[in-house]
C-alpha cells in the first residue's frame, strides 16, 4: 500500500468539506444599518429621543451604498445622496444644514414621515422639493471622498447627534438666487452657501 502524500490528503479534505456560503459581511452590515435607520427616522417623525435605540455606527453607514450607485430607497441613501448633491462641493456647515432641513421636515405637518418621502416629495408633479431628485440627471455618486463625508453627516443626523445649526428650518436656498417664496418665511440661519427659513406661523406651505 502506497503512503498517502500530503497533496492527496489535502485534496481529499477539500473535496469533502463544503465551501463557505456565508453572505459577505458588508451586505449583512448594510441590512442591519438600513433597519436601524428605519427605526431612527420613526423616532424623528414622532419627536421621540433616539437614545433608547441602537445608534448607527460608522462602519454600518459606510457599508450602505458603498459605490454610490444603489437604488435610492432607504433612509441612509436618501439622506446621504441629498447631502451630497445639494452641498457636495461646500463646507461641513452647508452639508449639515441640508441634513438638518431634511430631518426637520420628517413628521412635520405638511411633510412625509420618512426621509425618502421628504426627499422625493413633489416628484409626481415635477415640483421636487430637492431639485437633484428630478433634474433628469444621473444620481450616481462621482466623488467617493465627498460621499463618505455626506454619509457620516447623515449618520449623525439619523442618530439625532447632529446639532441643528438651522434653528428648525424647513426651507433653504442658494445665496445666488432670490426666490419670491423666501419673503413669506422667517430667516433662521446662514451658511457660506445657503440661507435657511421656517414658516412664521409654524405651518408648512
Amino acid at each position: 500500500m502506497r503512503p498517502i502524500t500530503l497533496a492527496t490528503l489535502l485534496l481529499s479534505v477539500l473535496l469533502v468539506t463544503p465551501p463557505f456560503a456565508a453572505e459577505p459581511l458588508p451586505s449583512v452590515t448594510a441590512a442591519s444599518a438600513e433597519n436601524k435607520a428605519e427605526v431612527l427616522e420613526q423616532k424623528a417623525a414622532s419627536n421621540s429621543p433616539a437614545s433608547a435605540t441602537a445608534p448607527l455606527t460608522r462602519s454600518e453607514v459606510q457599508a450602505v451604498d458603498p459605490a454610490g450607485a444603489a437604488a435610492v430607497d432607504d433612509a441612509i441613501t436618501c439622506l446621504s445622496r441629498t447631502i451630497y448633491w445639494e452641498a457636495k462641493g461646500e463646507g461641513s456647515a452647508d452639508m449639515e444644514g441640508v441634513a438638518n432641513v431634511v430631518l426637520n421636515r420628517v413628521g412635520h405637518d405638511g411633510f412625509p414621515d420618512t426621509v425618502c418621502g421628504v426627499v422625493k416629495q413633489g416628484v409626481e408633479r415635477k415640483t421636487c422639493q430637492f431639485s437633484w431628485w428630478c433634474d433628469g440627471r444621473a444620481d450616481q455618486v462621482q466623488e467617493e471622498t465627498r460621499y463618505t463625508v455626506a454619509k457620516e453627516i447623515a449618520r449623525k443626523a439619523l442618530n439625532q447627534q447632529l446639532k441643528d445649526r438651522t434653528a428648525g428650518a424647513l426651507y433653504f436656498h442658494d445665496r445666488k438666487v432670490h426666490p419670491d417664496w423666501a419673503r413669506q418665511y422667517l430667516k433662521t440661519a446662514e451658511t457660506e452657501k445657503f440661507l435657511f427659513y421656517r414658516p412664521r406661523n409654524g405651518k408648512a406651505k
